[in-house]
């Protein structure tokens, strides 16, 4: 347990240096979070994980100085709320891709990132520009499934 904290504190530091942000206590916690967890979260989620250690507008600027970075994404549920993912590396250097399909599962309510799954490219008529794509599937998660 302990080598295994330390391993997802190394590792922070390592994204955190690699997108040129610096290590704060917030951004390191909240970063070692997302890094947990399997399914995104919303800043409620954050926040309660989190206690009375940060401030709510501490966290905002958190999410957002992420996301501006490229090192998460914001996906919106069925139920609009905003949940946070990490981005997933492509083989380009520091370039993300998040061009996949989200799950929502209607029994748990978390959001999961089906990153195996890409979003065909689309061809769309002469004067239309694709600046982002949102696919999101609705169903069961395979731990709901099971129970």
């Amino acid at each position: 347990m302990v080598k295994q904290k330390a391993d997802t504190t190394e590792k922070t530091k390592k994204l955190l240096q690699q997108y040129a942000l610096r290590k704060t206590g917030c951004r390191l916690e909240v970063l070692s979070l997302l890094l947990q967890n399997k399914s995104a979260l919303a800043h409620s989620d954050i926040e309660k994980q989190m206690g009375d250690k940060f401030d709510r507008v501490t966290l905002y600027r958190t999410l957002h100085s992420f996301e501006e970075k490229g090192l998460v994404h914001s996906i919106h549920d069925v139920s609009g709320a905003v949940k946070y993912a990490l981005s997933r590396e492509t083989s380009s250097q520091q370039q993300r891709h998040d061009n996949h399909i989200h799950f929502n599962c209607t029994a748990c309510g978390q959001t999961f990132c089906l990153n195996e799954i890409n979003i065909p490219s689309l061809s769309l008529p002469s004067g239309y520009k694709v600046n982002s794509l949102h696919f999101s599937a609705q169903g069961v998660c395979s731990t709901c499934e099971t129970n």
